[in-house]
Formats: structure tokens, C-alpha cells, sequence
């Protein structure tokens, strides 16, 4: 039985309703329509809609704060509940302090009087690609990237500036896949300012360089962060006016190819959540057709792009869509990678989320624990940061079936649903 009843007034029971029931109770409560809370929100009705069914989350807290506004609320708890944790409105992680300085400071400022002989762009390119494989690979991994990144942004700067000719664009591009790693790693602890202005400071060093495959990479990267943000119609029309700008031709190289078929899952994302569905596959199709000419999956600047990746959106923008039953068709078509792969385990984690999403709207609670379980044990860590997961888990607890209970608790109270 849903959280609200409506018999005379409606009840509300805070421990057991999801953000979606909330954000529907007080609509009703203050006599709005769908369409008429989803146009003061910038948002179209079908996209309300998914968000009170519990089809999509809603992952950012500026949505969540323009909603509370218009529903007359004083706190966004009152929407995100005491069982959802955004990883925004949380503690603040504890190497953001240091990462916000190193960032307010003037890029001319950074590295100067550091101790030792300043880094080559070769040695500067290692460190970067090291930090890298922490994040991307490492069931731990905050807490030591989150204490790499303030030394390595002074590091690259300070290399930059001892740099000419080839060997200051080799240190160029390092900085911007470093300043990439700073936007994923922000996002992900729930700093999107930062994170924001880490992507679009990455954004404008690529474009001076003139590399099409690293503007392409640069705006993908820019992408993610606005649709997080809830700007999806700005972040498609990003999407697509960089794709006509970086369109490859017949010689382009496997990275130009890698990131501009990127771009287009960026766009795809952002199309399905501006209610832009035909947009979305027809960019979805498009991205197949890169995937095809580029053959393998690839992690060129780090975006994750090849017949693989282009096969995971499928069955989120099937999701997205409410088709949970077409989502669960083409998720057994796809093979998820081991850990250590080519896929960096936040991107096979998130589509493993999106899985077991589909599983508990179809009603399969078996199907969602399964991916739980599946989850827990590639990635703990990376576990805790999605609301779907702890919206799910909150769900299974009110029907706990005998024999996914013992395991279930485990969860509960890893994710912290449980005190």
C-alpha cells in the first residue's frame, strides 16, 4: 500500500514514504495541479509525474529547493525525508576544504614555492592517470583522491608553467583531465558549485587549445554536471551544438571518436529528462553508429564510450521512459564488466543501479535484491551515494520477505536507511 491514503484528509507516515510520495502529498495538499507545479519548477508535467511514481529521482538539491518554494515548505527535508541522503545537505567530506582553495585560487597563484624540482608533463601525466585509477577502480577511493587533488592542481600548474612547445599541450590536456577527475569527484560528494566551476574552468583551457576531441571531452564533461543540476534543457542544447562543432571526419583518431560519441550519451541524458524522448533516441542511435566505427569500448578522457556504454543508456532511457519492462529486456542483452575494466566502476555501479530501479518498479523484489547484493559487493563505497538505493532498500524493508531479510538489514544500515 502506497504511503498516502486518501479517506477525508490525507495521512502522511514520514518513515515510509519515498521523495517522489512527498513531493505528491503536498502538491495535493496545496490544491496545485501536476502540470501547474511542474511550469513554476521549469519542468513539464510527464517529468512530474515520473518523479511522484518513483520512475525517476530527482538528484539535485536546487529542484528540491525550487519545489519546497512553490509548495510553501520552510526545509527541503520535508521532501527529501530523514531516509534519502543527497550526499548534499549531509556533512561536508572532509577534503573539500582544501580542494575549495586550492580552486578559489588564482590558477597564477598555484604551485608557487612548491618544495622539490617541478614535474615534466610526463611525470605530471602519470601522477594524473594514477589518481585516476584510484577513483575509477578502487572500492576505496575518496578519502585518497579527495587528499591527491589540492597538491596535484598546484603540481599541474606549476608544470604548465615551466612547459613549452609540445611538452605545455601534453601538460594542458593532464590539467584538464585532472580538473575532469576535481568536476566527478565534487559531483559525487555533493559539491556541485565546485564541481560546476572545476568543468567549466577544464572547458575553456581545452577550448584554447583548439583540440577537437578534448573540447568534446570538455563539454561532456560540462554536461553531466548541468543535467545533474537539473539545467538538462541547457546542457542538450550544449551537447548538440558541440557535436556539430566537433564532428570527426574520416580520419579522426579513436579519442576524437571516443569523445564525441560520448557527447552524444550526454545529450541523451539530458534529452530524456527535458521530456525530449524522441530526441533522446534519435541521439542514442546516432551514438550507436560511433560505437560501430569505433569498435571497443574505450575510456578516452575518461567518458567511458564504446558498444557497451551505448548499450547501458538503452536501458536507461527505456527506464526513464517507465518501460520497465522493455529496460529489463535490453539489460539481458548486456554484459557487465568485471571491475578493473575498460568501464570505470562508477559508471557499471550506476547502471547497475538503474537495474535494480527497474526491478522494484516492476514489482520483482528478488530481481532488486539481487542487484543490491551485486552492488554491495563491487562497490561499498559507491553504494551509499545514490538516493535510488536507499529509496529501494526503504522500500524492500516494509515487505521483507524471509529470505532476503538478514541480508537486507546488512544494507540498511550500510547505506545508513537504518540509525
Amino acid at each position: 500500500m502506497s504511503a498516502l491514503t486518501h479517506q477525508g484528509e490525507s495521512m502522511i507516515n514520514p518513515s515510509v514514504m519515498t521523495s517522489g510520495e512527498r513531493i505528491r502529498y503536498y502538491r495535493l495538499k496545496t490544491g496545485k495541479s501536476q502540470a501547474a507545479l511542474a511550469g513554476l519548477v521549469g519542468r513539464s508535467e510527464d517529468w512530474l509525474s515520473k518523479v511522484e511514481r518513483n520512475v525517476i529521482s530527482i538528484d539535485s538539491v536546487t529542484m528540491f529547493i525550487r519545489l519546497a518554494r512553490e509548495l510553501g515548505l520552510d526545509n527541503v527535508a520535508d521532501l527529501v525525508g530523514p531516509a534519502v541522503d543527497l550526499s548534499l545537505v549531509g556533512p561536508e567530506h572532509p577534503s573539500v576544504p582544501a580542494i575549495r582553495r586550492a580552486l578559489n585560487a588564482p590558477p597564477s597563484h598555484l604551485g608557487l614555492g612548491l618544495p622539490g624540482d617541478p614535474l615534466t608533463a610526463a611525470q605530471l601525466g602519470e601522477r594524473v592517470v594514477e589518481a585516476w585509477g584510484i577513483y575509477e577502480t578502487q572500492t576505496t577511493r575518496y578519502a585518497p583522491v579527495g587528499d591527491m587533488l589540492p597538491g596535484l592542481l598546484a603540481e599541474a600548474y606549476s608544470t604548465i608553467r615551466q612547459s613549452t612547445g609540445e611538452a605545455e599541450l601534453d601538460a594542458t590536456r593532464a590539467l584538464v583531465s585532472l580538473l575532469h577527475l576535481h568536476q566527478v569527484f565534487l559531483r559525487r560528494v555533493g559539491e556541485r558549485k565546485l564541481s560546476l566551476r572545476s568543468a567549466d574552468r577544464a572547458m575553456q583551457i581545452a577550448d584554447e587549445t583548439g583540440d577537437p576531441a578534448l573540447i568534446a571531452a570538455s563539454v561532456w564533461n560540462v554536461c553531466g554536471i548541468l543535467t545533474s543540476s537539473g539545467e538538462v534543457g541547457d546542457s542538450l542544447d550544449l551537447a548538440r551544438q558541440t557535436i556539430a562543432h566537433c564532428r570527426p571526419g574520416d580520419d579522426a583518431s579513436p579519442e576524437h571518436l571516443s569523445a564525441y560519441g560520448a557527447l552524444h550519451l550526454a545529450g541523451v541524458i539530458a534529452a530524456v529528462r527535458d521530456s525530449k524522448a524522441p530526441t533522446a533516441w534519435d541521439l542514442l542511435n546516432a551514438a550507436g553508429t560511433v560505437a560501430d566505427r569505433l569498435g571497443v569500448d574505450r575510456n578516452d578522457f575518461h567518458t567511458s564510450f564504446g558498444p557497451t556504454n551505448v548499450a547501458m543508456h538503452g536501458v536507461h532511457l527505456a527506464a526513464e521512459e517507465g518501460d520497465t519492462h522493455e529496460a529489463l529486456r535490453l539489460a539481458d542483452d548486456v554484459t557487465v564488466p568485471e571491475p578493473g575494466g575498460v568501464l570505470p566502476l562508477e559508471r557499471t555501479t550506476r547502471y547497475q543501479v538503474e537495474v535494480m530501479h527497474a526491478h522494484r518498479l516492476a514489482g520483482d523484489d528478488f530481481g532488486a535484491m539481487w542487484t543490491l547484493q551485486q552492488i554491495m559487493k563491487a562497490s561499498p563505497e559507491e553504494i551509499r551515494y545514490f538516493p535510488l538505493v536507499r529509496e529501494t532498500v526503504q522500500a524492500l524493508m516494509k515487505r521483507p520477505r524471509p529470505q532476503m531479510r538478514t541480508e537486507l538489514h546488512k544494507i540498511a544500515e550500510h547505506v545508513g536507511v537504518l540509525a
